[in-house]
């Protein structure tokens, strides 16, 4: 006796089916689709937003609101957080598929993240470092952070993994959270209220030790103009490391009195600069 599939169940063969014959298809097409829906910059760069660590794309949202009402095209992608090899490669993919000139900006591991990512990418304008690992080839975030002394993480510095973090293991490794209790000192330098950090502490995005640790392989820093904000009050990245890092990539910096979540705290400082790399490198 023949059983009719259920509606469910034929809409579910039915997706299945519209992945597998969209997965055959060429993939620029969408990303035009989407330009002509969503972005509106009239020949401007397209903003890349990566967050770092502990946070997720939605940080970003007054960031993306202020540029997107001075005509930037704007991309805030959920990176996995799970490697450095592997976050690099997921954003170079997405890179291929997005038209047009573009300014890569990130925050905290971000930085780590986009320095690999626009290797060899000729239509990366400048990339914009906010409160940001700048590594070299060889170099990870987890050695850079203890470079030079001021970073909150960890009150043992012999401590293998640093104490305001809590690991959480997984089939495929461990994860690093940050401790609900030490978020609004390491994050945020105790610049916003005790509810608003408690908000953004449950919904924070863990980063996978192995990303942490995980060396650079490539150093777009060294052909790609960079721009650089300097977090002041950085309890997470010591400032003295973010000023060292920034030195180095010979990035055009400046500095602001703010905690490692600066554009949270400082969004209009990070849309200035942002707009000051497109101008100056378009």
């Amino acid at each position: 006796m023949s059983v009719s599939s259920s509606p469910s169940r034929r809409s579910a063969l039915a997706f299945a089916a519209a992945v597998t014959a969209g997965a055959a298809m060429a993939v620029t097409p969408l990303a035009d689709a989407v330009a002509d829906t969503r972005y509106t910059g009239g020949g401007r760069p397209t903003v890349v937003l990566v967050h770092g660590a502990w946070a997720d794309a939605s940080g970003w949202s007054t960031v993306v609101g202020q540029l997107q009402e001075a005509g930037f095209p704007v991309i805030a992608p959920a990176i996995p957080l799970r490697g450095l090899s592997s976050d690099a490669a997921y954003l170079a993919k997405l890179l291929e598929v997005t038209p047009g000139p573009l300014i890569l900006v990130g925050h905290s591991y971000g930085g780590a993240v986009i320095s690999q990512a626009a290797a060899g990418n000729d239509r990366v304008q400048a990339l914009v470092y906010v409160a940001a690992f700048i590594p070299d080839a060889g170099e990870s975030a987890a050695a850079l952070a203890v470079k030079f002394p001021g970073s909150h993480l960890s009150d043992d510095p012999h401590a293998e993994i640093p104490t305001a973090l809590q690991p959480v293991p997984y089939d495929g490794g461990i994860d690093l959270y940050l401790r609900p209790d030490k978020f609004r000192d390491v994050f945020l330098s105790n610049r916003l209220s005790r509810q608003r950090a408690a908000v953004l502490a449950a919904t924070q995005r863990p980063a996978g030790a192995v990303a942490l640790g995980e060396p650079a392989q490539e150093a777009a820093w060294k052909t790609v103009p960079s721009y650089a904000l300097v977090a002041g009050a950085d309890h997470t990245i010591p400032p003295a490391a973010e000023r060292f890092m920034a030195q180095r990539a010979g990035a055009h910096t400046v500095e602001a009195d703010a905690p490692h979540a600066v554009h949270l705290t400082h969004p209009d400082t990070v849309v200035r600069l942002i707009r000051r790399a497109a101008k100056e490198t378009s």
